[in-house]
């Protein structure tokens, strides 16, 4: 399909060269440190986290350097074959385009009031009569949550106008990571992850034990080892 496909459209043919094609690659990304920080300060202040995907996030932001890429199968022009297009925006497949997609980003959290962290970049607040909005990015997911509903709200408008976002409401699945909030406190465990696992390497239907260790094996005491005194442990 060509909409699902459209940021996509660039040969892998990894031909960027630095100094030629791009300058700067790197872009910050949050820890997942930096998520499980957050996970305990929002169950501390008593509000959930709310998670938003960006479409195409990478098309969102105009790149400054001259880049050129051949026409993509299927959509070659039979007039000029052999002409190539000059792009004006990122596309997925480009080394600077995780960098151009964060500054975009920044630059209109910043414009919106947001104050960016002084040790992770990726962490993002906005202060408002008394009420607090946090915002977290991992490159086009976004986790947000705050004191106030309607500060929420607003900025998950502010967002869908800004861009075209997929809200996808209460925070569950984050780098494999299963989240339950609740009234009690937030619950993080990794069920599916091990399942998949376990599915991976054909242990699905596999036995849990207690311990990995038999629990039949018969062990022998030491003779000549050093021995013991079982009171201080």
């Amino acid at each position: 399909m060509v909409v699902r496909n459209k940021a996509r459209s660039v040969t892998q043919c990894f031909c960027q060269k630095e100094g030629i094609d791009y300058e700067e690659t790197f872009a910050p990304i949050a820890r997942l440190e930096a998520i499980r920080i957050l996970l305990d300060f929002a169950a501390s202040k008593g509000f959930k986290l709310q998670q938003m995907d960006v479409k195409s996030a990478f098309l969102n932001r105009f790149i400054e350097e001259e880049v050129y890429v051949r026409q993509p199968p299927a959509f070659e022009s039979a007039k000029f074959p052999d002409l190539v297009y000059k792009l004006r925006k990122a596309l997925y497949s480009l080394k600077q385009a995780p960098r151009a997609w964060y500054a975009r980003l920044k630059s209109f959290l910043l414009k919106s009031g947001f104050v960016m962290g002084s040790v992770d970049k990726t962490l993002f607040l906005l202060s408002r009569g008394g009420d607090t909005l946090i915002v977290q990015i991992y490159v086009d997911d976004i986790i947000f949550g705050g004191s106030s509903h309607a500060l929420v709200s607003s900025f998950a408008e502010q967002m869908s106008r800004e861009f075209e976002m997929s809200l996808m409401g209460e925070l569950q699945f984050f780098l494999g990571l299963q989240i339950k909030q609740g009234l009690e406190g937030t619950f993080v465990h990794q069920a599916k992850y091990t399942r998949d696992i376990l599915k991976k390497f054909n242990m699905g239907d596999s036995k849990p034990m207690t311990t990995p260790m038999s629990t039949n094996t018969v062990l022998d005491a030491d003779e000549d080892g050093e021995a013991v005194d079982q009171k201080k442990f």
